[in-house]
């Protein structure tokens, strides 16, 4: 993925600053607000930087400060104090990886909700010579052949794979996971070595239109817009079904309610801009733009949903 140049100037240690004044004689912000978030040009990264442009010119300057792991961001986070000068733009790993392991943090405790950005959903695909032309066929055959059909994984306890056993559990199927290091997933499914995966459709939409990859449906609750006319898993016979790919922000526990109703709002603000939604539908995600309560809510339900699909699935990570 590309990013724009938006940038004027890069500071040591990964650190870039937006050529924007401060704003000045308010209680806040008088001084930078940091953005923390993962590797330079990775997703949230290139997030960050087009939210961290679009509200400097209302909360002054703006810093994206790149680091090489969500654990490493969520504990400088974590540590960092609660005064509104330091947030964390990532994905719903920085809760689903407290289900999966120890980090150095804890997402309930440490952090407090401030929008939840966007989502995107997966894919559900198949191999063109699987017999089969939507879930309920999927579930049939995997029902008629106890575990037979593979799919396949790139990270343990991502989404792709959480997808894949919420269905597993679900449809009530005996289906095998086959886990596979980067990418490899992929490859696998075009050769015929497994005949199922979730995905994200960046990856998958050359595939899908190429005829090497026959897709069932989507992980959304509702039909999503960024795959016009696919079906959603939750009407395919699966009410309820959900899995999506969340963009979030969180400021440090005990940061106060006014600052954090502030950064909110000036950052959904910009995130209903026309322009701001067509930047990130191009990148395949879709605005939502939440209020601090519901991004809390949110991850709460969604803590408790994961939670009993990992233990009843076995999920271990090393």
């Amino acid at each position: 993925m590309l990013i724009a140049p938006i940038f004027m100037r890069v500071m040591p240690l990964g650190l870039l600053v937006l050529g924007v004044n401060a704003v000045y004689g308010q209680d806040y912000p008088n001084k930078p607000i940091r953005f923390i978030t993962t590797a330079a040009g990775s997703s949230s990264d290139f997030a960050a930087r087009i939210i961290a442009q679009g509200i400097s010119p209302t909360l002054g300057t703006v810093i994206v400060d790149n680091r090489p792991s969500l654990p490493i961001a969520g504990q400088l986070l974590a540590k960092s104090p609660p005064d509104g000068y330091s947030v964390i733009y990532t994905g719903g790993a920085l809760w689903i990886d407290a289900l999966l392991r120890k980090p150095p943090y804890d997402p309930v405790k440490d952090f407090a909700a401030v929008t939840l950005v966007a989502s995107s959903p997966d894919i559900l695909v198949v191999h063109p010579a699987l017999p089969v032309k939507s879930v309920t066929d999927l579930i049939a055959l995997a029902k008629s052949e106890p575990g037979k059909l593979n799919f396949g994984t790139s990270t343990i306890g991502g989404a792709s794979h959480l997808s894949a056993e919420l269905l597993k559990s679900m449809a009530g199927i005996n289906i095998t996971h086959v886990p596979y290091k980067g990418n490899g997933a992929i490859p696998a499914l075009l050769s015929g070595e497994i005949q199922m995966l979730f995905e994200g459709g960046a990856t998958l939409t050359p595939h899908i239109q190429a005829g090497r990859l026959r897709a069932l449906a989507v992980t959304t609750a509702k039909p999503s817009a960024l795959f016009p006319g696919m079906p959603t898993i939750a009407a395919s016979g699966l009410p309820g079904f959900e899995c999506t790919v969340m963009n979030v922000i969180f400021a440090p526990a005990k940061t106060p309610e006014g600052i954090i109703n502030r950064l909110s709002q000036e950052i959904v603000q910009f995130l209903r801009r026309k322009d701001t939604q067509e930047r990130f539908f191009n990148a395949g995600v879709e605005i939502v733009g939440s209020t601090p309560e519901e991004l809390a809510a949110t991850m709460k339900s969604d803590m408790a949903k994961w939670d009993k699909v990992i233990k009843e699935a076995n999920i271990k990570v090393d």
